[in-house]
């Protein structure tokens, strides 16, 4: 995606990660850009004509899309209606905050069969007290879009953990057409959120919306959790680092090699100095010093611990 504020910067990462990473890369690098409409209380697009030149150079397609149904409310949503703009064909989303760290011809992608993150925790659905519990929340709306629950779990995992039903992170995913696949998740979004079943009544669907119909729109299609060919996806190949506190914290060296690689190109470096987040944590070494807080090899389970801990010591930024 490609927008006004941070995710021009993080789209100019992810650009000169892929060309610095891959540089025989043959396929087409497209930047979806919402535009201005009654769904947008202020024009969304990339402001800067600098940065927006940088990334044609680096070979970026910026395509512009309309935002019929979500908009500034829900900008998740972009991620949604931004498929529509794409050429037909196979595709692989990724999130603007994502590095590309190795080879992406070592993936083993198989387009007819979705999937999608698994960088995730087990944020959704929030059990309640007396409230129905995860089979119960998932089934209702496997049952509302006439989809085969059973086929869905992990038969592996217990009943009523939450990995047992089939949640992904929408940092990553992929499918064989992105109008296929993107009309079916803004249709299957729109109506958790305006019509939800009943058992969703006590549920909070913002932000998680976009991950709550992710899964029923991947096996909708026949496809599933991702299997060892896609390894590299959230491995040695990309990086969904989130913010760049995180990056610095908790991922590889590798990818904090790539990081510091792209961002020393004076071209990167002259636009990249203008996001704060760069500046501190790149050109200021404030990434050093929150890498120094984490043993990678015994990191917290869940994020918001590291998160604590970052903004404790005065080096978190969003």
């Amino acid at each position: 995606m490609l927008q006004a504020g941070r995710l021009g910067h993080e789209a100019l990462l992810l650009a000169a990660s892929l060309r610095a990473t891959n540089p025989g890369f043959a396929g087409r690098l497209c930047l979806m850009e919402p535009q201005p409409g009654p769904n947008w209380t202020s024009d969304p697009r990339l402001a800067d004509p600098a940065l927006r030149d940088r990334l044609q150079e680096l070979g970026a397609e910026i395509l512009p899309f309309e935002s019929r149904v979500f908009g500034s409310h829900y900008p998740h949503g972009n991620k949604i209606e931004g498929l529509a703009a794409l050429p037909d064909g196979p595709f692989l989303f990724l999130d603007t905050d994502t590095l590309i760290t190795g080879d992406l011809a070592t993936l083993d992608i198989d387009f007819s069969r979705p999937s999608a993150s698994m960088s995730r925790e087990g944020t959704w659905p929030v059990i309640e007290l007396y409230g129905p519990g995860y089979a119960t929340t998932w089934k209702s709306l496997y049952d509302r879009f006439g989809l085969d629950f059973d086929t869905s779990l992990d038969p592996g995992q217990p009943e009523e953990y939450w990995q047992r039903y089939l949640y992904f992170n929408a940092g990553w995913f992929f499918h064989d057409s992105p109008q296929r696949f993107g009309s079916r998740l803004l249709s299957y979004a729109r109506e958790i959120r305006d019509n939800r079943p009943a058992e969703l009544v006590c549920q909070e669907i913002y932000p998680w919306l976009d991950q709550i119909a992710l899964p029923l729109a991947v096996h909708s299609f026949g496809g599933g959790r991702p299997g060892p060919g896609l390894a590299g996806l959230d491995g040695d190949v990309t990086c969904h680092y989130h913010t760049l506190p995180l990056l610095y914290a908790r991922e590889s060296d590798q990818a904090v090699a790539v990081l510091e690689e792209v961002a020393a190109v004076k071209e990167n470096r002259r636009l990249l100095r203008d996001w704060p987040q760069a500046r501190q944590m790149i050109y200021q070494n404030k990434g050093r010093k929150a890498r120094a807080l984490f043993d990678r090899a015994a990191l917290p389970h869940r994020s918001q611990v590291i998160r604590n801990t970052l903004k404790r010591e005065g080096l978190w930024l969003r």
